[in-house]
């Protein structure tokens, strides 16, 4: 009597689960929490209603620079601890609420209005504000088409570009001190360089990697595979004509 082994189902995983997984992986992501939010975040509890705290930053900063009390000295500073202490504490939510997508966008939006409030006050060349703005969005931009092709870039990556909160307590800190021009030149080069070059390398290795694949498909093929192909390819052309 011949018997063939039992194999053990492996369970399926619940696809609701892992929507949730996966949303929260991108909206994560979207964010560009940087090392100070990654290490808080599994130390702070549950944090704050991600939605009301970013939008109350948004308010809040947009308040500092309407009421004009914005001058050179160490109040440039304030923006950037106002930012951190209301949106660090929402890195710990799931990001599952109905409205929770526009918590990335109300970051991004907060942190450029910031550095435009802090380097315009600071007395730092505004094109030069410009090219730090676009080399961030160029990231968001790369990270968002990455993450919808299931593509995720390393964590190192959300690290090394210290994320929005450690970049706005960098240009905060400079503009205090009178050294705002400096801190985002040498702010601008670091990130462009670092984004610039994870990027290239990232998107050339990945079409390497499909470009080896796709031969080795070709490579595995059998003679007679690879000739019953070619016959039916004439008798198609063939049929055609």
């Amino acid at each position: 009597m011949i018997t063939h082994p039992q194999t053990t189902p492996v369970p399926l995983p619940d696809p609701d689960e892992e929507r949730r997984r996966v949303q929260t992986a991108r909206l994560l992501a979207y964010r560009d929490d940087g090392p100070l939010a990654t290490w808080l975040r599994e130390r702070m509890g549950p944090g704050l209603p991600a939605v009301p705290a970013a939008l109350a930053a948004l308010l809040a900063v947009a308040a500092l620079g309407v009421s004009g009390v914005l001058e050179p000295g160490p109040i440039l500073l304030v923006p950037a601890l106002v930012m951190v202490a209301l949106v660090v504490p929402t890195s710990a939510r799931d990001h599952l609420g109905r409205f929770d997508w526009l918590v990335p966008p109300l970051i991004r939006g907060t942190e450029f209005l910031a550095v435009l409030l802090i380097g315009i006050t600071a007395d730092v060349p505004k094109w030069l504000l410009f090219v730090l703005l676009y080399v961030v969005g160029y990231h968001t931009y790369d990270t968002v088409y990455r993450t919808r092709q299931r593509i995720w870039p390393p964590t190192w990556v959300f690290l090394a570009g210290l994320g929005w909160e450690l970049r706005l307590l960098l240009i905060g800190a400079g503009a205090a001190f009178g050294w705002g021009t400096w801190v985002v030149a040498a702010l601008t080069l670091y990130l462009g360089v670092l984004f610039a070059v994870e990027s290239v390398t990232s998107w050339v290795r990945l079409d390497k990697e499909s470009a080896v694949a796709d031969s080795g498909d070709d490579l595995e093929a059998s003679p007679e595979e690879v000739q019953e192909q070619a016959t039916g390819e004439v008798e198609g052309e063939a049929e055609r004509v």
